[in-house]
């Protein structure tokens, strides 16, 4: 059985938000992303392939398609498949995300 410590994992960097790795396989993968004050994820979408974000420290702006929203903590949102999604931290604090997404996607 293979366990990760997610506030070990998580790290941090001035220059740019932090993608921390926890599972991999085919089909899917869950990071972390830990974002300071001011970064972002630029917007994106990924073919055949769902995300979902669970906030677990601090508040994010997320996009999904058109829709924008601030959620805060163990909130959740999906992005569904060929829909352009982003993550901003324009909040005072640190933001640490969990992702999930899993489908058809390039490795």
């Amino acid at each position: 059985m293979e366990i990760k410590n997610i506030g070990e994992a998580r790290r941090w960097s001035a220059e740019k938000m932090q993608k921390v790795g926890l599972f991999a396989s085919d089909r899917f993968f869950c990071d972390i992303y830990c974002l300071e004050p001011g970064q972002s994820q630029k917007a994106h979408s990924h073919e055949n392939a769902d995300k979902v974000y669970v906030v677990l420290e601090g508040q994010g702006r997320f996009q999904v398609g058109a829709d924008e929203q601030t959620l805060t903590e163990k909130q959740a949102v999906l992005a569904p498949a060929n829909l352009e999604h982003a993550v901003f931290n324009d909040g005072p604090a640190r933001l640490v995300v969990l992702t999930f997404l899993a489908g058809d996607y390039p490795h």
